[in-house]
C-alpha cells in the first residue's frame, strides 16, 4: 500500500467526535471507518483483525522470530476534531512547494502563507497534502492510522525479524475518550507508542494534565420594560465570569510549557448560559490551582447574585505522562536512535495537548508519542508533507526491527 493514497482513502470519511453524544463512539462514522479498517488490516493478513462492541479496531502483527521479545504496541485515533468541519474534505497534493502562498481555494482566496505558518519554509521541496481551505485535512490522527497500517504491511512483507506488534485504533481521543473503553488486557502490549505528533522528528514524553469544565449560569428573565432590580441576564453573567479568570493565560498567549484555560464554546440567553472550558498545565500543582481559580470564579459569581446561580461541573481528563515514562526512557532513546539511522534529527518536545498514550501510561502501557508530519491540526490550513508519510513508515518498521537486532 502507499501511504498517501490510503491516507487520502481514510479523510474522505467524515469522523468527527461529538462531546455532547453519551454513545461509544460518539458518532457513527467512526464506526463506518472502523469497519474499513478492518478490510484494511484483513487485506495484509493481519488475521486477527476486529472491531470490537465500543468501536476500538486491534489486530496483531505476529513475530516472526523465536527471540524472547516485549509486545510492543502502535495506537492512533479515528476521529478528528470538532473544532473544525471534517465533512467533505477535498484534498490534494501539491507539486513540490518551491515557497511563497499555497493557494487552497482560488475562488474564496483561502491561502496557506508562511508568512502566518512559518512552517512551511522548512519544507521546500516537498510535496503538501492540503485542503480546499474549507475543512480540516484530518491528519491528526488519520496520517497515525495510514501510517501504522503501511508500516505493518512492511514488516509483514519482510524478512527482518520483528517481534509481536499490536495494532490499536481508538474513537473518541478528540474529545478526552480515546482510552475510556480500552481493552489493556486483550491489548497484551508491554509498550506501546501512539503516532499522533507533529511534524517530522518530534517526540514526546510530556504532556497537558488535563481538565474540562462545563459551567450552567441560571438567571431570570423579565421583561426589559419592567426589569429594574429584578432581571438576571445569565450571558451577562457569563462574561463577568469570564473576566474573572486570567487574561492572559489563554493558548493565544502561551507555549511550552506554559499551562491555559481554554474557553472553547459559550451559549447564552437571558435566561440561561453555558460555557465549556479546557484546564491545562504541565505541573501537577500548578494544574490543581487552576482548577481552584476555576472554582472560586463561579463562587464569586454565586456570591454576589445569589447560591446556586452558577453551577460548575469539572472532570480531570488525563495527566502527564512524565510521572509514568521516567523509568522507561529506553523508550525514547530507541526512537532517536532510529530516526537518526533514517536521517532524522529528533525534536523532543512537550505535547500541548493530550493523546491516548497519556491515559494509557497510567494504565499499565507506557506509552510516549511519535510524530505523524501533520502540521496547523484542529484548523482549516492543517497539512502535511507526503514525502515525511513515507519516511515515517520506514520509521515505525526500524523501530521495530531494531529492537529485535538488539
Amino acid at each position: 500500500m502507499d501511504v498517501v493514497e490510503l491516507f487520502l482513502k481514510l479523510v474522505s470519511f467524515d469522523t468527527t467526535s461529538n462531546e455532547e453524544s453519551e454513545t461509544c463512539p460518539s458518532t457513527p462514522n467512526q464506526r463506518v471507518l472502523g469497519e474499513e479498517l478492518v478490510r484494511v488490516m484483513q487485506s495484509i493478513s493481519i488475521a486477527d483483525a476486529h472491531m470490537d462492541a465500543d468501536g476500538y479496531v486491534y489486530g496483531t502483527v505476529p513475530a516472526n522470530t523465536g527471540k524472547k521479545l516485549p509486545v510492543m504496541g502502535l495506537i492512533a485515533h479515528m476521529d478528528t476534531s470538532p473544532d473544525a468541519s471534517g465533512a467533505n474534505i477535498r484534498a490534494r497534493v501539491t507539486e513540490p512547494y518551491a515557497g511563497g502562498d499555497v493557494v487552497l481555494n482560488e475562488e474564496k482566496n483561502i491561502r496557506l502563507s508562511p508568512n502566518e505558518f512559518e512552517s512551511l519554509e522548512h519544507n521546500i521541496g516537498k510535496r503538501l497534502i492540503v485542503t480546499d481551505g474549507t475543512t480540516l485535512l484530518g491528519a491528526d490522527d488519520k496520517a497515525g492510522v495510514a501510517e501504522i497500517l503501511c508500516a505493518a504491511e512492511l514488516l509483514l512483507r519482510s524478512d527482518r525479524p520483528h517481534g509481536t506488534v499490536k495494532l490499536a485504533f481508538t474513537p473518541d481521543e478528540e474529545i478526552g475518550r480515546g482510552a475510556d473503553r480500552f481493552d489493556v488486557k486483550g491489548f497484551g502490549a508491554d509498550y506501546a507508542y501512539t503516532v499522533d505528533g507533529g511534524a517530522l522528528g518530534e517526540l514526546e514524553y510530556e504532556n497537558f494534565n488535563a481538565a474540562s469544565a462545563k459551567i450552567t449560569i441560571h438567571g431570570k428573565s423579565i421583561h426589559p420594560g419592567s426589569a429594574k432590580d429584578k432581571m438576571v441576564n445569565a450571558s451577562l453573567l457569563a462574561m463577568q465570569l469570564h473576566a474573572l479568570l486570567p487574561e492572559n493565560e489563554t493558548p493565544a498567549h502561551t507555549e511550552g510549557y506554559e499551562g491555559f484555560y481554554h474557553l472553547t464554546d459559550i451559549r447564552g440567553e437571558t435566561e440561561t448560559a453555558s460555557m465549556h472550558y479546557i484546564i491545562r498545565d504541565h505541573d501537577r500543582e500548578k494544574f490543581e490551582a487552576r482548577k481552584a481559580v476555576m472554582q472560586h470564579a463561579v463562587d464569586t459569581i454565586n456570591a454576589r447574585i445569589g447560591a446556586g446561580t452558577a453551577e460548575l461541573e469539572l472532570k480531570d481528563s488525563y495527566y502527564n505522562m512524565k510521572e509514568k515514562l521516567s523509568d522507561c526512557m529506553f523508550l525514547i532513546e530507541d526512537a532517536k536512535t532510529a530516526m537518526r539511522q533514517l536521517g532524522i534529527e529528533p525534536i523532543v518536545v512537550p505535547i500541548r495537548g493530550g493523546t491516548d498514550g497519556a491515559r494509557l501510561s497510567y494504565e499499565g502501557i507506557p506509552c510516549p508519542n511519535l510524530c505523524t508530519g501533520g502540521e496547523n491540526y484542529h484548523g482549516r490550513f492543517e497539512y502535511i508533507p507526503a514525502d515525511d508519510m513515507r519516511t515515517i513508515v520506514r520509521l515505525l518498521a526500524t523501530m521495530m526491527w531494531n529492537i529485535a537486532e538488539k
